[in-house]
């Protein structure tokens, strides 16, 4: 969570909740994690890449999601979006300023690999 100034921390962009995480049968080394996420009204996600393999499906809300070097989209109930393990998650956030919006996520990964890593902006490009 990031700070906002002294000892005040700012308000959560997301709330993440684990669903299942089970390692992947007849592939040794990966495992898959399902998530959801709630984007807050106006939430946002600062880039991040996931080295991994990344499904997701829109439940509720509308979503603004871009991996670098494509166009930005934005999603509605029943939207899919893919990021590959090199992609670099340029823009995630929630499209509305006034509703919530929550997405469905798998994650195929290596096991015991961060689901998600910083990018910084000397990395973008």
């Amino acid at each position: 969570m990031a700070c906002a100034g002294g000892d005040t921390a700012a308000p959560p962009a997301s709330i993440v909740k684990e669903l299942l995480a089970r390692n992947l049968v007849g592939t040794s080394g990966k495992e898959i994690r399902m998530l959801t996420v709630e984007y807050l009204p106006g939430g946002a996600s600062l880039p991040h890449r996931h080295n991994a393999q990344v499904f997701v499906y829109v439940l509720e809300g509308a979503v603004r999601m871009q991996v670098e070097g494509s166009v930005p989209v934005t999603l509605g109930p029943g939207g899919t979006f893919y990021e590959g393990p090199g992609d670099i998650h340029a823009v995630s956030a929630n499209a509305s300023q006034t509703k919530p919006a929550r997405i469905l996520a798998f994650i195929v990964k290596d096991v015991g690999a961060p689901i998600s890593v910083a990018v910084p902006a000397k990395e973008r490009r």
